[in-house]
């Protein structure tokens, strides 16, 4: 089978670990069928750049482990061309479709990359799938949330990463339930994995002993973080010499930089983005992981951290529940410092079993590409009945 894949949210020059978890799940499909991802990326003049979040351009000559893959551009304006990107999104990927001749097209990101992807799709007469995440589902602007349906109506399958978000999509978007396949994360056991705590910390020139707490993702308002900084200065008379980590980017570094100058009691670590290797060590330093977020999809970190041997502290949202339960970690009230506090300091008083942690979860990605051929494949039936 060839399949296409349509996603922004791959990794980009700049930015090498943009959604790593679509990486690792294309890298893995590709031993199985005869991929090829068609990367499109919003073009913004110089005067007009978002500051929403760290906007990347795309580099046609960059070059993706594993992945035949190719980066194209479209013209767009910040909120104004909204409505168009899809269609803009679409004209980009109508040459490339021909050339490379799918069976399938699979795009990830529901707007604008799947809206583009399904009228390609359509005019070539080729089944669609779409994937997605999490936040492309719970979309907050009314202009994305409408463009976002006929993408749900037009799939031949809809692959979700957690059971909560294919509900969502029935809830919200009239999905047909018959068309979701929920297809949860992978973690790569040779990175994530139990390593010594001192010999994780002595790679990263921290002092042993002293409470760590580790945060990974994007460094975001969505994710918690000001919660996060506030419970950090709750504990802090608590747990003399308390530390944070704060392991990402984001357009809040700045905003963090100033109130961690501020936080006292706390010594606060900003090593930016990381690969996964050092991510894994991170998590491996780390007594507790946390995220403590408003909204999410079925988050990678948390099966990352508990492979690694770590419990985790976090939210109810989403399709966390799926993933934590009593046995590995706490749910803490939403944007609830003091719950968040209480959360922390309860996890490094218990006495956590490291080796039932890590054990929790064993799905290699190969398992993720393989349910993804399948969906793929069930596509491509159904369209020739």
């Amino acid at each position: 089978m060839r399949i296409l894949i349509v996603t922004s949210q791959f990794p980009i020059a700049g930015e090498p670990n943009r959604g790593r978890p679509i990486h690792q799940t294309v890298r893995a499909l590709s031993t199985l069928a005869e991929v090829r991802v068609i990367s499109p990326v919003a073009r913004y003049p110089r005067w007009a750049m978002p500051r929403s979040y760290l906007y990347r351009a795309s580099d046609p000559d960059f070059e993706v482990p594993g992945c035949d893959v190719r980066h194209v551009d479209y013209p767009a304006l910040p909120a104004v061309s909204r409505p168009f990107n899809g269609w803009l999104c679409a004209r980009t990927l109508h040459a490339p479709l021909r050339d490379f001749a799918p069976d399938v097209v699979l795009s990830y990101w529901l707007y604008p990359d799947a809206f583009g992807a399904m009228h390609a799709a359509r005019r070539a007469g080729l089944p669609l799938v779409v994937g997605s995440r999490g936040s492309d589902l719970r979309v907050r602007d009314a202009i994305s949330r409408r463009l976002t349906r006929p993408v749900l109506q037009a799939a031949r399958r809809i692959l979700v990463v957690s059971e909560d978000l294919g509900r969502v999509a029935v809830r919200d978007y009239d999905a047909d339930p018959a068309k979701i396949r929920t297809i949860p994360n992978g973690c790569d056991a040779a990175i994530f994995h139990p390593q010594p705590e001192g010999e994780a910390r002595d790679a990263l020139g921290l002092d042993t002993g002293i409470p760590l707490v580790t945060y990974v993702g994007r460094l975001v308002p969505e994710k918690g973080l000001r919660e996060l900084l506030d419970a950090m200065a709750i504990l802090a008379p608590r747990l003399p010499g308390l530390q944070l980590a704060l392991v990402g980017e984001g357009p809040m570094r700045s905003e963090l930089e100033t109130r961690v100058a501020a936080l006292p009691g706390v010594r606060v670590h900003l090593p930016g983005a990381q690969g996964p290797r050092e991510v894994a060590r991170w998590m491996a330093a780390s007594d507790v992981v946390t995220l403590p977020s408003h909204s999410e999809g079925h988050p990678n970190v948390l099966v990352e951290a508990l492979a690694c041997g770590r419990p985790v502290v976090t939210t109810p949202v989403g399709g966390i529940p799926e993933v934590v339960d009593a046995d590995c970690g706490l749910l803490v009230a939403v944007r609830d410092p003091a719950a968040l506090a209480e959360g922390l300091a309860a996890a490094f008083a218990r006495d956590w079993d490291e080796g039932a942690l890590s054990r929790r979860f064993s799905r290699g990605w190969d398992a993720v590409a393989a349910d993804t051929l399948r969906a793929c494949e069930e596509a491509r039936t159904a369209s020739r009945r």
